[in-house]
């Protein structure tokens, strides 16, 4: 990678990635044609694209391109999973999300584990393996998971479809309280490294081994989300979404103040912030999907996500700008804003005690 060019690169996977979410949107793609073959599809196509990292010629711009379709290629598989799992869990769709999530934290967590451990394999092998297991996973998913019994197709392209699904009250009360998710979550866990250098310099010779504590706070979701999922069967998705995202802006909130605390009592915090920060994402989809029109829910769930990730992008590059002006202790106190507004949006579908509103999707 050209020197400078590692933000150009995160970016471009990020920005193929919103492109393709639009496109899938648009066309209601995972609506009109089975979410499986969709997902085989861009699992093939997407290992295809990042093979290519390896086996095209140097240079920035082939660099882009290939990410860029590798982020495209994308869209057909995060959203179009969800959508496959909502076909199999009309009941107890926020436990089953609860753990394909948990799953997702884990492998975003993984690569900090390998930087912990030293010396890793040649770019190539890891570029070569991740090709053959994306691969992989669209043949099983092909080969073992068909269409689910709750899985509706529409009946045709509907230039509407994105204004239709936005009409239901319930559904942007669902979407606007995760777009306030999404503007703390992957912005604490690109900076949890910087936060934990910073909290070393800050007390000087405090020796912090930041790759794997990065390992540990991140991975650390897949309890708030696996944990979730199994409160919401008894309570409902919503209720676990608004506690989870209450304790998350707490967090926030009160970042500044664990820098002068002892570092075993830093590091709970923020293992107690990892466990919240993505607690919550399960089920504000699981709110989504319950709450969009039956025959819509693949694009509601993915102009959903493409929103979502589009306000990631805004957070993370004002994040980084203040990083320069502003103490580290106080960087994440501007996070707050997300769970703050996320909070007030989801607060219809709380309902009163003992509605089904009270209960959300199960």
């Amino acid at each position: 990678i050209p020197p400078g060019s590692l933000g150009y690169v995160t970016s471009a996977v990020q920005f193929g990635f919103i492109c393709g979410t639009l496109i899938f949107a648009f066309l209601s793609l995972s609506d009109r044609y089975s979410p499986r073959i969709l997902f085989f599809c861009c699992a093939l196509l997407g290992a295809a694209a990042n093979l290519m990292l390896y086996l095209a010629p140097g240079g920035l711009g082939p660099l882009l391109v290939f990410r860029f379709m590798t982020g495209l290629f994308l869209a057909g598989i995060y959203p179009v999973g969800m959508k496959i799992a909502a076909g199999w869990y009309q009941q107890g769709l926020g436990n089953a999300l609860g753990f394909l999530v948990g799953a997702l934290v884990l492998g975003t967590a993984f690569p900090h584990l390998l930087k912990s451990m030293g010396p890793v394999a040649p770019w190539q092998q890891v570029i070569v393996a991740t090709s053959i297991a994306s691969a992989l996973g669209g043949l099983l998913m092909l080969a073992l998971v068909p269409d689910g019994p709750n899985h509706t197709r529409s009946s045709g392209f509907d230039g509407r479809a994105l204004i239709v699904i936005f009409e239901v009250r319930a559904f942007r009360a669902a979407s606007f309280g995760y777009f306030g998710h999404m503007w703390e979550l992957y912005t604490f866990w690109a900076f949890v490294p910087f936060f934990l250098q910073a909290y070393a310099s800050f007390h000087g010779q405090t020796a912090i081994n930041v790759p794997f504590w990065s390992f540990a706070i991140i991975a650390a979701g897949f309890i708030g989300c696996a944990g979730g999922g199994l409160v919401s069967r008894a309570i409902g998705s919503a209720p676990v979404a608004f506690a989870q995202l209450t304790v998350s802006g707490l967090c926030c909130l009160l970042s500044p103040l664990v820098f002068v605390a002892p570092l075993p009592a830093f590091l709970a915090f923020l293992l107690l912030w990892g466990v919240a920060v993505v607690g919550d994402s399960p089920q504000f989809s699981a709110l989504t999907a319950g709450t969009a029109p039956r025959h819509l829910v693949g694009s509601a769930l993915t102009i959903v996500n493409c929103i979502g990730f589009s306000i990631t992008i805004a957070s993370i590059q004002a994040i980084s700008y203040l990083s320069d002006l502003v103490d580290a202790r106080f960087i994440f106190l501007v996070l707050a804003i997300g769970p703050a507004l996320g909070l007030a949006a989801l607060r219809p579908l709380l309902g009163s005690a003992g509605t089904p509103a009270a209960k959300g999707v199960r």
